[in-house]
């Protein structure tokens, strides 16, 4: 007898998950944040750099060069260079992704604006 009056409650339980899961919405970490990095976040040299800027060859690339990036600052293109040196040059650009500190996002946001020769 108790089972099944407990049938119901357990029936309504999953019934109300399956609802609230359904409408859950996903909001922004960051008030700035809509789609990938915006250029509100960045350090104030990363947002003169345009779209019409020849991409920046991460491999010959000096310091000054790599903080012009979005999102890139004096520490992260010193760990550029230095795994550079390191390890030898970049064969993708995909590969930054090693450097700590270049996380997905990040890589996301550079992408447009590096190459490598």
């Amino acid at each position: 007898m108790r089972r099944t009056r407990f049938f119901p409650h357990v029936f309504f339980c999953y019934a109300l998950i399956l609802a609230c899961a359904a409408s859950c919405v996903k909001l922004p970490r960051r008030a700035g944040v809509v789609s990938g990095l915006t250029t509100s976040g960045l350090a104030p040299s990363a947002q003169t750099t345009t779209a019409t800027t020849p991409p920046v060859n991460i491999n010959t690339a000096t310091r000054e060069e790599l903080e012009r990036l979005p999102g890139i600052g004096e520490g992260l293109a010193a760990r550029i260079i230095a795994h550079r040196e390191r390890h030898g040059a970049f064969r993708r650009v995909e590969h930054l992704i090693i450097v700590r500190g270049i996380s997905e996002r990040r890589f996301e946001a550079l992408r447009a604006f590096v190459t490598v020769n």
